[in-house]
């Protein structure tokens, strides 16, 4: 694909400020697959010659779309488009699975792989007696080196006495040791984030992210999985098909 900007005339009837003008334009070209994942867009440099406008004007367009989240800043790099995942909220799959079906390269950054005491609302939430161990594994999860979401996923020891042997996929994992959720109940709502939690995800502090709390059960219903995660908003999108009852 071109590293050219498409077509763009400034609207002399806009009054908005002409960065603002710019930036729409290149939110277009975005959405619209112009640029794919990963692309870098057009340099400060390059988008002020073609459309003959400061180098601050570019600058400030750019900001836009790093602001909307639809573009990472790469320090010495450039500026690429950011991955997006849409999730439909009638299956169940892990966070790898997602970014595997849409082309994203899954990965995590590992904070803490431990057995420890579950907390009193773990243990309500997986039906454990009290003083029972769990696993417990938080870490940052990628999509192509960018960081989508902040996530802590309790698992009884019972089930998982190994939590170091997790690789980038948790259900991965228990599906080879024949511990694989089969149905889940997920509640989703939005938090502010607070100043530890954004800067682990890199947004600034006070912003909207998306708070899931998901309890996965075996067959037998038996819980396995308690993961509560905090995912960026403007890199997710849940979609769900709802039917009239008649």
């Amino acid at each position: 694909m071109s590293n050219s900007i498409t077509e763009f005339r400034v609207d002399l009837n806009d009054n908005s400020p002409l960065y603002m003008q710019v930036a729409r334009k290149l939110i277009q070209d975005v959405r619209e697959g112009r640029y794919r994942v990963d692309q870098a867009l057009p340099s400060e440099r390059l988008l002020s010659d073609q459309l003959d406008i400061s180098r601050v004007t570019a600058r400030k367009a750019i900001d836009q779309l790093v602001d909307q989240g639809l573009v990472v800043r790469r320090r010495g790099s450039g500026n690429y488009v950011a991955p997006r995942i849409e999730q439909p909220l009638s299956n169940l799959s892990s966070f790898s699975e997602q970014l595997e079906q849409r082309g994203y390269r899954a990965g995590s950054q590992w904070l803490k792989r431990a057995i420890v005491m579950a907390a009193p609302d773990e243990q309500l939430s997986l039906g454990l007696p009290s003083n029972t161990r769990v696993a417990r594994l938080e870490r940052l999860r990628l999509a192509d080196d960018v960081v989508m979401a902040y996530e802590v996923s309790v698992i009884p020891a019972t089930i998982l006495p190994r939590p170091e042997g997790v690789g980038d996929s948790l259900y991965a994992h228990l599906d080879k040791t024949g511990h694989m959720p089969v149905r889940a109940l997920q509640h989703i709502r939005a938090m502010n984030a607070p100043a530890t939690l954004a800067e682990q995800l890199g947004i600034p502090e006070g912003k909207a992210v998306l708070f899931i709390t998901r309890i996965g059960y075996l067959e037998s219903g038996q819980a396995v999985e308690l993961t509560h995660s905090y995912c960026r908003s403007d890199h997710y999108d849940f979609v769900a098909e709802m039917r009239r009852v008649s």
